[in-house]
């Protein structure tokens, strides 16, 4: 501030003295002379190479992803992700109403899990129909379908699949649980609650219009698609179901999560059978 106003009033044609300045503004002349001399923080090369070798390879991980799979500390990792300028800004969220309801967890593997779909271009094959069924326990996607058709059967070939990835099998389950899912034409046709009872399992519906209460499934199709969805272009249903298979097993046995203390799903179900 002082150096801005004696450079102001020299280019007046007044020379006034820096003490004299300091002493009208009541700035200490030492804060004046001062100039940091703190070095320019360096980064060590050994760190830094793999890690940006892995958000090259996967940007949208986090500095604790990153820092569980190449065991580094994380937060040397979430320091170099600062001065490099590799940190992925959050977008704001404002304020959001909430209906009480029973959030979509469970405190043991097969005490409820959740199913919804979402959309994918197939290229040649136009829009595709993903169905998603996950355990809101251990977050491990269990069974899933891609097809042309947004119709039960799609929703019904996810759910066959989740049975027999759990249980080696289809048939009746041994204990009743439950499938949580929105009241969206598909999950709440005939064809598919006759599927659902068919196994033994009770279908639980969501407050309509909040799917936030179905928050577990819809993070992970968030994931999906900013991990994998979004960065290709597939061109066919074949393409796509190759891609998609291939990222989902990397989910459930590679991905670490955080809200299983950087566990995989595949080793939280280990770990709670």
């Amino acid at each position: 501030m002082i150096d801005g106003i004696r450079q102001g009033l020299k280019e007046d044609g007044f020379e006034v003295p820096l003490t004299k300045l300091c002493r009208w503004f009541g700035v200490a002349r030492r804060s004046v002379y001062y100039k940091p001399s703190r070095a320019t923080p360096k980064v060590n090369p050994a760190f830094a190479e793999p890690i940006k070798a892995l958000i090259e390879e996967e940007p949208s991980f986090g500095y604790r992803t990153v820092a569980h799979l190449l065991g580094f500390n994380k937060n040397t990792v979430q320091r170099i992700f600062q001065l490099k300028g590799w940190q992925v800004r959050k977008r704001a969220i404002g304020h959001r109403p909430r209906i009480e309801a029973l959030p979509s967890v469970a405190k043991a593997p097969d005490q409820r899990w959740a199913t919804d779909l979402c959309r994918v271009w197939g290229g040649r094959d136009g829009w595709l129909t993903l169905a998603l069924v996950i355990d809101c326990y251990t977050r491990e996607l269990l069974g899933w379908q891609l097809s042309r058709s947004g119709k039960a059967t799609t929703a019904g070939a996810a759910l066959e699949q989740a049975l027999i990835a759990r249980n080696g099998s289809l048939g009746k389950v041994k204990s009743p649980f439950l499938l949580r899912s929105d009241n969206g034409l598909v999950f709440t046709s005939l064809t598919f609650r006759q599927l659902v009872r068919s196994y033994g399992l009770q279908q639980e519906f969501i407050t309509p219009h909040c799917p936030q209460q179905n928050g577990m499934v819809e993070r992970v199709i968030r994931t999906l698609k900013e991990q994998c969805i979004h960065r290709q272009r597939f061109e066919s249903l074949q393409h796509a179901t190759r891609t998609i298979g291939d990222w989902i097993h990397f989910y459930n046995n590679r991905r670490p999560h955080q809200a299983l203390g950087m566990k995989t799903p595949a080793q939280a179900f280990q770990l709670a059978a």
